[in-house]
């Protein structure tokens, strides 16, 4: 097979697509942008398999070699999936899932493999666009193009593709994915942005994709393989009919049942009973049962939501179901909150630690640290399941990295609050937006903890149902709502605006006026979950918790660095040893100091602040005769830092020895007369005689 090489310009940015020189054996493509090269695998099975479900997987690995590294570690090799190769993981499947055919059982394996990294421009995105372009040109049936891009506003101006850097002055950034006509796949967040603003964003996204989408087509006329003829299994339309008609009225009275698991219960005895018939005579059609249920259910929820506005649990299509919040439900947690809204409860808990505390990543890019991290859990007692837990899957770090990324744009600048802040979100009830539940409990456990929030925040699950040209926007939306529906659309935002966004679809586009009606829509009810939140607790703590650590900073100049530190480290595990307080200084001279004793902090301070003082003139000092000679003693004024008191300066009288007055060891005020520009210092005991105590500065801890 030749080697295919295809480019299309973003902007100013220019992404080139390469087939046949690499991983031959499959449906491989390699996607570039500068010098970032990321190659993803799409590969079919020949024969499909017995499952009620499209068995597709989706990887996606960032070897540390693509960035010109070797990973950290014992074993210094890559482990497990990283938290953000997870998260692309997600974002690659996303898209690409709802648009296999209905019916297709074939297992079907996609694989994101970054070759190389230039530290700017990200592989995830890329990685998006690659993996439809491997499903373009191998023979699985799959309705693509979508494409992968990132939009970011910097400066005012929307940006496709921006670099690594430029992302830090972003108050808008986006992970889209797009099809040929629709957005499919939303991910991202804002400082506080309005909805007018994120559609801006949104349709620039949907404008600037085009290109990539056009590259796809281009190389499947060039390289692509003959399409596996499918067809959906066929359908006895007669027999789905009778499933139908006998099912309908029994299915129709337990979904009008409010209570999620007593609906549940009766839903099932429906389906049992409706079995039961028919396998009687017919033993081998169980699937088919099956399907024509699963296709009732859908038909009930959607007629009852979109012809009457009435909902499974009795709502209309704006109501937010019942709220209860109850803050610092216990003692010992630094900041805490229990949060439910109908049948979706969290625990959610803020912990304060200290910069040892922080999370260290080994990424591509380099180290990274991260001072704020929310996660989220989801036990199987929170649906009323028994199963065994093997660890947070790859929805549970979703749902948290989406909570983290709403209340990220809210937290204190890290001078204003030098805390790792970690927040935890157990859902101990779920029917429906658990990730959401996630963020207003876990803001109010911010505030119990006493962070200094810019501002509160809350989240809203949206649904939406369309059939033909009738379409029902629901807010606040069940589980069911959201299997049965045609979007799942979270949005968290303050009162000023929206913090972050996540959007899947099913259909296939949502015009701008869809959009617009739901996002003023959840804005409606973020507003109302907010109010209803700051009735419990209208504003953080004045005071962090005292069971937590009190922090506090100071600045010195960096040239001083070096002498709190000492050789080796030795003076800064003395002051550690010393005060019994966590001492730690970053590059730029910002020297925090961690404790729970504030006694400890105020000692480590006072032995720092001795260390990196200069001396002043006209300034008194209890000092400490380290020498004597003939001609004056030297004493130590600061640690480290001594003058010389002339004998002239000693008395008001002529003295004719120097040990007359003082020897070695001796404490002593003295006051500074000159510097003179090499440093040395001029002193005088004499000069410091009738100051006033509170005046004498004893800077040597």
């Amino acid at each position: 097979m030749k080697t295919i090489i295809d480019s299309c310009k973003v902007g100013e940015i220019e992404i080139s697509a390469e087939t046949g020189r690499i991983a031959k054996q499959t449906n491989a493509v390699i996607m570039r942008c500068g010098d970032t090269a990321v190659l993803v695998s799409a590969l079919s099975a020949p024969e499909p398999k017995a499952l009620p479900f499209l068995p597709l997987t989706v990887e996606y690995r960032e070897n540390a070699f693509a960035g010109g590294k070797i990973p950290g570690g014992y074993f210094k090799r890559e482990g497990r999936p990283t938290e953000a190769e997870t998260l692309t993981c997600r974002v690659i499947d996303r898209p690409i899932r709802p648009l296999f055919p209905k019916g297709y059982r074939f297992d079907t394996q996609v694989i994101g493999h970054v070759l190389s990294h230039d530290r700017q421009n990200e592989p995830d995105v890329l990685a998006i666009t690659g993996a439809s372009a491997a499903l373009m040109i191998s023979e699985a049936p799959w309705d693509g193009p979508i494409a992968g891009i990132r939009v970011a506003r910097i400066d005012g101006k929307f940006v496709a593709f921006p670099t690594f850097d430029n992302l830090a002055r972003a108050d808008i950034h986006l992970v889209v994915g797009v099809s040929t006509n629709a957005i499919v796949m939303v991910e991202g967040g804002a400082a506080q942005a309005t909805e007018a603003d994120m559609i801006d964003a949104l349709m620039f996204a949907q404008a600037s994709a085009k290109p990539l989408i056009e590259l796809q087509l281009r190389l499947r006329e060039r390289a692509g393989k003959p399409k596996r003829a499918f067809a959906p299994p066929a359908v006895d339309e007669a027999f789905v009919g009778q499933v139908m008609a006998f099912a309908e009225p029994k299915l129709k009275t337990a979904m009008a049942i409010k209570g999620k698991h007593e609906r549940r219960d009766a839903i099932a005895a429906a389906e049992k009973q409706t079995r039961e018939k028919f396998l009687a005579d017919q033993p081998t059609r169980l699937d088919e049962i099956d399907a024509a249920l699963g296709k009732l259910e859908k038909k009930i929820v959607r007629k009852s939501v979109i012809d009457t506005g009435k909902r499974i649990d009795g709502r209309g299509l704006r109501d937010i179901r019942p709220l209860h919040i109850e803050v610092h439900p216990f003692e010992r947690p630094h900041g805490s909150c229990l949060f439910q809204r109908g049948e979706t409860q969290a625990y959610a808990t803020a912990t304060l630690g200290t910069e040892y505390d922080a999370q260290r990543l080994d990424t591509l890019r380099g180290d990274v640290k991260r001072t704020f991290m929310l996660h989220y859990n989801f036990p199987p007692y929170s649906t009323g399941e028994v199963k065994p837990i093997r660890g947070n899957s790859r929805r549970e770090i979703g749902h948290g990295a989406l909570a983290e990324r709403a209340l990220r744009w809210v937290m204190p600048d890290a001078k204003e609050f030098p805390y790792t802040i970690r927040v935890v979100s157990d859902t101990m009830e779920s029917n429906g937006s658990s990730s959401m539940a996630s963020v207003c409990g876990g803001c109010l456990a911010l505030m119990d903890a006493g962070v200094p929030i810019k501002a509160p925040v809350a989240g809203i699950a949206m649904g939406l149902m369309q059939e033909g040209e009738k379409i029902a926007v629901l807010t606040d939306i069940l589980g069911d709502e959201d299997h049965l529906g045609d979007m799942d659309f979270k949005v968290t935002g303050t009162k000023a605006g929206i913090t972050a966004l996540q959007m899947d679809i099913k259909v296939q586009g949502l015009t701008r006026k869809v959009l617009e009606d739901a996002l003023d829509q959840a804005r409606e009810a973020r507003l109302s979950l907010l109010d209803a939140m700051l009735e419990v607790l209208p504003s953080p703590r004045s005071d962090i918790s005292r069971y937590a650590p009190r922090i506090v900073t100071m600045q010195v100049k960096v040239d001083r660095i070096r002498d709190i530190i000492g050789p080796g480290g030795k003076m800064i595990r003395a002051i550690v040893e010393q005060s019994g307080a966590q001492i730690n200084i970053d590059d730029h001279g910002l020297v925090t100091i961690a404790s729970e004793s504030m006694e400890s902090i105020a000692k480590a301070r006072r032995i720092i602040e001795g260390i990196t003082a200069e001396a002043e003139i006209g300034a008194c000092y209890q000092g400490v005769v380290t020498r004597t000679t003939d001609f004056g003693a030297f004493v130590e004024i600061l640690p480290g830092t001594d003058g010389l008191v002339h004998i002239s300066e000693l008395e008001n009288r002529r003295v004719q020895q120097v040990s007359d007055v003082l020897k070695e060891g001796d404490e002593v005020v003295v006051k500074v007369l000159n510097i003179d520009p090499t440093g040395k210092i001029r002193l005088s005991r004499k000069a410091a005689f009738g100051v006033d105590p509170s005046e004498v500065l004893n800077m040597r801890g």
